[in-house]
């Protein structure tokens, strides 16, 4: 899940980080360096020619419950409508279809009628093969969004659970370390690889800190990751030598190592990580992560750079749920932007509404163990975070997004108590567009204060 695609052709390469990594790597960046010459005169490959384009009638893709959608499907080869073009179609509720058919576009094009009596997101999504390729499209309308509240029941336990979880957290000295990184630090900022400790004197969360060179107190942002296993490369962008930024990951290993080490323990020892210990609260693999994310505030707090008055936590899809999570359980916290927001409303889905990624209970029926998993995922669900936070908030998020469907991200913004902003891109799936990742940093820089 990544924040943001780039068109830089340095995007993915590793920066050498010592002597023996830069003689290493001497002969990769001669290559990089003549690609980047010989680029501007290659053709760059962008776009299909087959395209499968669903939109609706109205501009913001919102209906009142009841209200009859119309949606316009063309199938277009060369920007034009494909005659005869067969499609497969998918339609109803987004996770629950309930229409399934095949039908052949005479003209190249059809209308589609939706509903919903309930307030909820409707999707139809069409697929066609074109000279054995695959192309699809989806169309996400909504239905009185703003009435949609989550199903997710709160602990009688939870502050207690968490304040417990924190207590027991703190007895461990944060032993901090730092490690200036002169290679990937700039003119404005220097650049450390970090880490601390978390829940055990035995685990550390690992990050990179980006702090300005010039004297003086400054603003922090904290930055939470999405899920996966990847390194990181830290913010010098947000606010280059007016904000100190620390970007971490979530699984107690250091964050600067080579990308074959992240992807051999993302197939291995790190493989569905999110599922773990989900009918034990004290063990969910969650756990130690999200005190790992308030341990952050504490790293951010002892640093004598920092204003101790702004901090703000952001990230997106699971660092989404992180940026609530953080927020409801430290009031140091000043602000926080969620975008795409995972990890909420998980049992909705036993009531045939979409939940957020990663869909614990899509197509599960009570049972006893089903019980104990909800029960144990309430302590875990973004929701019961939200009801928590007092802080300004900006959301964001698309209606098209297949793995957190809008009907969760709507029901969190919905309950949530403080002051709040909503921005929504109703094509985006589980991406960015330019705009909305500007606004997002405009945002976020707003309430730095800067």
């Amino acid at each position: 899940m990544l924040l943001k695609e780039t068109p830089s052709i340095f995007a993915d390469v590793n920066i050498p980080r010592n002597k023996q990594d830069r003689t290493m790597n001497k002969r990769t960046l001669t290559s990089i360096l003549l690609l980047a010459a010989v680029l501007p005169t290659m053709a760059q490959i962008r776009g299909r020619a087959v395209e499968v384009n669903i939109v609706p009638d109205r501009m913001d893709w919102n209906y009142r419950t009841g209200e009859t959608a119309e949606m316009t499907l063309t199938v277009q080869r060369n920007g034009v409508p494909l005659r005869g073009a067969k499609v497969e179609l998918e339609a109803g509720k987004e996770l629950f279809a309930d229409t399934h058919k095949q039908m052949v576009l005479k003209d190249g094009s059809t209308k589609w009628k939706a509903q919903l009596k309930e307030p909820g997101f409707y999707r139809l999504k069409a697929t066609t093969h074109i000279d054995g390729r695959k192309y699809s499209g989806i169309c996400t309308v909504g239905f009185s969004p703003e009435q949609i509240r989550p199903f997710a029941q709160n602990p009688v336990d939870f502050d207690t659970f968490w304040k417990r979880a924190l207590q027991e957290a703190r007895k461990n000295n944060l032993d901090p370390r730092m490690r200036l990184l002169p290679e990937r630090s700039t003119e404005l900022d220097d650049v450390f690889e970090v880490s601390f400790v978390n829940n055990t004197p035995e685990s550390r969360i690992y990050g990179i800190l980006t702090v300005p060179k010039q004297t003086g107190e400054y603003p922090a942002l904290l930055r939470v990751p999405g899920a996966g296993v990847r390194p990181y490369s830290g913010d010098t962008y947000t606010a280059p030598g007016r904000c100190i930024v620390l970007e971490i990951g979530i699984h107690g290993i250091p964050v600067t190592m080579e990308q074959k080490v992240y992807d051999l323990l993302r197939g291995g020892a790190l493989d569905n990580y999110w599922a773990v210990n989900l009918d034990e609260p004290e063990r969910n693999y969650y756990k130690r992560v999200i005190t790992g994310a308030v341990r952050a505030v504490d790293f951010i707090a002892q640093l004598p750079k920092w204003n101790h008055r702004v901090l703000g936590v952001t990230g997106a899809s699971q660092g989404g749920f992180l940026s609530l999570a953080t927020a409801a359980l430290d009031d140091r916290v000043t602000f926080l932007a969620a975008v795409h927001d995972a990890m909420c409303d998980y049992e909705a889905e036993l009531h045939g509404v979409a939940g957020g990624w990663p869909h614990y209970f899509i197509g599960q029926k009570d049972s006893p163990l089903v019980k104990a998993r909800i029960e144990g995922a309430r302590y875990y669900d973004g929701v019961n975070f939200a009801r928590r936070c007092k802080q300004p908030a900006w959301f964001s998020f698309g209606y098209n997004d297949e793995a957190v469907p809008p009907t969760s991200s709507y029901g969190v913004y919905n309950i949530y108590p403080g002051t709040k902003t909503l921005s929504v891109y109703p094509t985006t799936g589980h991406f960015w567009l330019q705009e909305q990742w500007d606004e997002w940093q405009s945002w976020i820089k707003k309430h730095l204060g800067l």
